[in-house]
Formats: C-alpha cells, sequence, structure tokens
C-alpha cells in the first residue's frame, strides 16, 4: 500500500456494537469522502461492525487477543500491518486500542513522520474493572501528541486520574440526521408491528446488557407507568423480565429506525458515560430525551431535555407521567426542538471536519 499524507491506522479495542465503535463507522464513512486512507485494526475479533466498516472499502484487519500471554504475539501482527500500511496517524480507540497503537507507534519505523492520537471514550470510569488498565494509560499517555474526548467530562475524569497528554481537545459524538430522523411510515408501521396503539405514547431504551445501563431502573420505572409503551433494544435485553406494557427486542440492525416509532429517549446509565449516542440519535429522530447526570448528558440534551438521579425509579416514572400528560401536538413540538439542538451543535459533518483538521496538521 503506498503512503499517503493522510493515512490513518484506526486501532480499536473491538467491534462490538457498542457506542465508540458505531462512532468509529461514522468517521470512517466521513473521512473516506474527504480523502483519508484508512485502515482499522480491532485488537479482539472482527465482531458486529467489521462488515460495516468493509463495506465502506476501508480495510479491517483483527488480532484476536484474548488473554494476556498473547499481547507479544498480537504487537507483532500489529507492527506487520502498521509497516504495511505506513500510516501517518496512529489512532487509538479506548483504553486497550489506545495502548496497542502505542505499541505500534513505538515498534514500527517512520516515527518522525507519524503522530499518535488517542481517544477517550468514557466518563467516571468503573474502577474494579479498569483501575489497572486506568494507571497504565495514565504513565504512557505522555507518549501520545493528542489525546482526544468524547465528553468534557471524560477528559476532566482522566486527567484527574493522572493523564498528562501533550495536548488534549474535546470532539462531541457527531449524528447523521437523514438516517435519524421522524419519519411517521415507519412510525406507523413499526407501531402496527408490535401491537401499538397509534396514539400511545412510547419510551426507548437503547444499551446493551450491561451494569452501567442500569435496566432495572428503567424496568421498575415503566411497571409505575402501565399507561406507557416501553421498547428496550440491544445485546442480551431479549433475556430480561420485562412489565407486560414494555417490549424487550434484543440485538436489531434497524434501531435508527425504531426510534421513529417512539417519543421519549430514555438513558439510566449509572457510570462511564461520556457522550451518549443514544440520547443524539433519539433527539435526532424527534425524541424528547430523559437522563441521568452522567458525562456530558447536560451538554447534550440543554433545556429540551429532563435529568434525573441515577438509580431512581420513582424520579424516572414521575417525568414519563408528565410527559405522557401532555397533548400530542406539544409532545411534537418538543421532539422537533430536541432534533433541532443536535442539527445546530452535534452533526456528523461538524465533527469529521474537525478531526479532519486535527489529522491534517503537522
Amino acid at each position: 500500500m503506498t503512503e499517503s499524507r493522510h493515512a490513518i491506522l484506526h486501532v480499536i479495542s473491538g467491534l462490538g456494537t457498542g457506542g465508540a465503535e458505531t462512532m468509529l463507522v461514522r468517521l470512517a464513512g466521513a473521512l473516506r469522502d474527504r480523502g483519508f486512507e484508512q485502515h482499522v485494526v480491532s485488537v479482539g475479533g472482527r465482531d458486529a461492525k467489521a462488515a460495516e466498516i468493509e463495506a465502506l472499502g476501508i480495510g479491517v484487519s483483527a488480532l484476536g487477543l484474548r488473554t494476556a500471554v498473547q499481547v507479544p504475539g498480537c504487537a507483532m501482527r500489529l507492527r506487520s500491518i502498521a509497516m504495511r500500511f505506513r500510516p501517518t496517524i496512529l489512532q487509538g480507540w479506548m483504553y486497550h486500542g489506545d495502548l496497542f497503537a502505542t505499541l505500534a507507534h513505538g515498534m514500527t519505523t517512520g516515527r518522525a513522520r507519524r503522530r499518535l492520537f488517542w481517544n477517550i471514550r468514557a466518563s467516571n470510569t468503573d474502577h474494579a474493572g479498569y483501575g489497572r488498565i486506568l494507571r497504565l494509560s495514565a504513565l504512557l499517555s505522555a507518549r501520545a501528541d493528542v489525546i482526544l474526548a468524547n465528553s468534557k467530562a471524560g477528559l476532566d475524569f482522566h486527567l484527574a486520574k493522572g493523564y498528562r497528554p501533550k495536548r488534549a481537545c474535546v470532539i462531541p459524538n457527531g449524528i447523521d440526521m437523514a438516517r435519524y430522523r421522524p419519519d411517521g411510515a415507519v412510525r406507523a408501521a413499526f407501531r402496527r408491528e408490535f401491537g401499538i396503539a397509534p396514539d400511545a405514547v412510547v419510551t426507548i431504551h437503547v444499551a446493551r446488557l450491561d451494569p452501567m445501563k442500569d435496566h432495572r431502573t428503567f424496568l421498575d420505572a415503566m411497571a409505575l407507568c402501565p399507561a406507557l409503551s416501553g421498547i428496550i433494544v440491544g445485546l442480551g435485553t431479549d433475556t430480561l423480565q420485562v412489565p407486560p406494557n414494555v417490549k424487550a427486542l434484543g440485538v436489531r440492525a434497524d434501531v435508527h429506525q425504531l426510534y421513529a416509532a417512539a417519543d421519549i429517549v430514555v438513558s439510566t446509565s449509572v457510570f462511564a458515560e461520556g457522550f451518549s449516542n443514544v440520547l443524539a440519535e433519539g433527539m435526532s429522530s424527534g425524541l424528547i430525551p430523559i437522563t441521568t447526570a452522567i458525562g456530558d448528558a447536560r451538554l447534550i440534551i440543554g433545556d429540551v431535555g429532563v435529568e434525573i438521579p441515577p438509580r431512581d425509579p420513582a424520579s424516572l416514572a414521575r417525568e414519563l407521567n408528565s410527559l405522557a400528560a401532555l397533548p400530542a401536538q406539544q409532545l411534537r413540538h418538543r421532539g422537533l426542538a430536541a432534533r433541532t439542538r443536535i442539527e445546530q451543535n452535534f452533526t456528523l459533518d461538524r465533527v469529521a471536519d474537525h478531526f479532519a483538521t486535527l489529522y491534517s496538521e503537522r
């Protein structure tokens, strides 16, 4: 592969269905349209997002890391990929991606013409699960030329934990406004499919089954709101016991359309959330956001949404019932105001331009 002034080697922890992986797919497509050559390396497996990236015409490699004893071999495979691709930017994503990008940068010739970027995707990380890798990352953080974060809360948290970047900046996630939009026909079709009345007030909660996402608070709140209908989507959610007014759908490839069937988007995360894609996607789809005060949630929702305490089903139920009592026209008006907020602040084009500017600097 020939050397390019704009050649980016993305190194990400894995390619599952999380927010960082979703943002990588969006950004890679937008950077491709801006003339950047790219290759993506998953430290883990190929997983769900690999095919989406390859459909953009961007190559994907997987190191297959499962245990610590595999680290040297995986590092050498990454070095080989970097030697062939000859990137001008090594872009890490999440802790393992940042560390492996740093290994590749140190092991591969051409460092004088190449820059190392790290990417922080979380805010107040769970120390029980990430304490060791967080400390190691802090020790090595000064090696990165630029550390990016998708939330101010995330950057502040990591600086307090010892990160010492040469340069740091916040670039929030960006939403494809054409993909995430209100759609009356789709709304009607999905409501018919799920047996939901056209005039019902519908809430949607999109998240993999994980303690940080706190599905229990959402489900307990919905049990207190029998007049509302709820949809939960995400890996593992189809295994949950849910109240009669909630439908658990598991993994879906059509989440962007499912939003259109709802009126309210809910995030009940209790830690680690930096910039919530779900809130921004739902708002772009014309939904009113309700969220816990985690990460940059307040910055995302501004004055068009509602903030609640974490792990407080009663507060969530109270806000849901309050919104459900509004006239349908007022619900739609508030939902469109939420879409306008995303359009004015968090579009994919705006974010991609910021990345492209940073990558093009010398």
